[in-house]
C-alpha cells in the first residue's frame, strides 16, 4: 500500500478496527477513511453501496462485527449470523463493484471445527462439525472469507483473509455478560478486589486450553499481511502458545491484584476443549508477535481503568 492510499477500515471503533488505525498512522498512511454506525449501517446494502461509490477506497480492512462471548452467541443465534453475514457481504460485494485494489477480511479462529486436530492449520476448515456456543457467528464468518476466495477464483480479485485467535486489549467490551473471556476476567476481578469479597466464581472447570493475542500485535500483522501476502487460504493470527482457563484466571487476578479464593461452576459450559493456531505460516513470512500475555494483560487493566464508559458497556 502506498503511504498515500486510500484505506477505509471498517469497524474503526471496535478493538480490532480501532488498533489497525494506529497501526496505520504509526506507519505513515495518511488518507484512511472511517465512519461511524451512525454515519454508515453496514447491514444496509444501499447506503454500503452509496459510500463505496463515493469514495473509491483503494483498500480496505473488514474488521466490523457484531461480536460477544458463550452467553451472547447462544442465546441471540439468529442475530449473530444475519447481522455478520449481511454487513460482510455488503462490504464485500460493493468493494470489487467498485474497484477496490484489495481487502483483508478479518474472522476468528471459531471458524475452525470443535475437534480439529491441534494445533489447528488453516487447510482444517471445514473438515468436521463447529462448536455449537458459537455456531451462527462461525458460519457468517466462514462465509466471508468463502466469498473472498471465490471472488478470487472468478473475477482475479485479489482479497485475502485473516483468522486472528482470542484477541484482547485496547478498546475491549467488558460486559459482564456479552464479553469474551479475558476482558470478563478482568471486570469480574477488578470488582471483587473493590467490593472485598471473598471468592469469584469462573465458569467451567478451567480445563480448556486457549491462545491469546494483543489485538495491537493482530494489527501489525493485517498491515503486513496487506502488503507482504496475497492468496486464497486464511493466514491464522496467533502467538502459538496456549495455557489453560485455570491458569488465565489465576494470571488476571494477579495483574487486577485480587488475593480471594477462585470457584469453579462445573454446570456451566466450558466451550471448546482447545483452540491453538498453527502458525507457521505467518512465521514463513517472517512475522512474529511482540507482546507477552501477562504484559499485555497489564496493559488491557489500565485500559479498563480509565475508560470507565466503556467498562459500563
Amino acid at each position: 500500500m502506498e503511504k498515500n492510499a486510500k484505506i477505509y477500515v471498517a469497524g474503526h471503533r471496535g478493538m480490532v478496527g480501532s488498533a489497525i488505525v494506529r497501526e496505520l498512522k504509526k506507519q505513515g498512511y495518511t488518507n484512511i477513511i472511517t465512519r461511524t454506525h451512525a454515519e454508515l449501517d453496514l447491514c444496509r446494502q444501499d447506503a454500503v453501496e452509496g459510500f463505496f461509490a463515493q469514495e473509491k477506497p483503494e483498500y480496505v480492512f473488514l474488521a466490523a462485527a457484531k461480536v460477544g462471548g458463550i452467553v451472547a452467541n447462544q442465546t441471540s443465534l439468529a442475530d449473530f449470523m444475519y447481522d455478520n453475514m449481511i454487513l460482510e457481504m455488503n462490504v464485500i460485494h460493493s468493494a470489487w463493484k467498485n474497484g477496490c485494489r484489495k481487502l483483508e477480511f478479518l474472522g476468528s479462529s471459531c471458524i475452525y471445527p470443535r475437534m480439529a486436530p491441534q494445533p489447528m492449520k488453516e487447510s482444517c476448515l471445514l473438515t468436521s462439525e463447529l462448536e455449537k456456543t458459537n455456531e451462527a457467528y462461525a458460519l457468517a464468518k466462514i462465509s466471508g472469507l468463502k466469498y473472498c476466495e471465490f471472488l478470487n477464483r472468478q473475477y482475479g480479485t485479489d482479497y485475502i483473509s485473516v483468522m486472528p485467535t482470542n484477541l484482547y486489549g485496547p478498546n475491549d467490551n467488558y460486559h459482564p455478560t456479552h464479553s469474551h473471556v479475558l476482558p470478563a476476567l478482568i471486570r469480574r476481578f477488578h470488582e471483587a478486589k473493590e467490593q472485598g469479597l471473598p471468592y469469584v466464581t469462573c465458569w467451567g472447570d478451567g480445563s480448556p486450553l486457549r491462545e491469546f493475542l494483543y489485538v495491537d500485535d493482530l494489527a501489525n500483522l493485517c498491515v503486513f499481511l496487506m502488503n507482504h501476502y496475497s492468496g486464497n487460504e486464511t493466514v491464522n493470527a496467533g502467538t502459538g502458545k496456549e495455557l489453560t482457563i485455570r491458569e488465565l484466571t489465576e494470571l488476571v487476578a494477579k495483574v487486577t491484584g485480587y488475593n480471594g479464593e477462585i470457584r469453579w461452576d462445573t454446570t456451566k459450559p466450558n466451550g471448546t476443549p482447545r483452540k491453538l493456531l498453527d502458525v507457521s505460516k505467518s512465521a514463513a513470512l517472517g512475522w512474529t508477535y511482540q507482546t507477552e500475555l501477562e504484559d499485555g494483560i497489564r496493559l488491557a487493566y489500565e485500559d479498563f481503568l480509565h475508560n470507565p464508559m466503556r467498562a459500563e458497556r
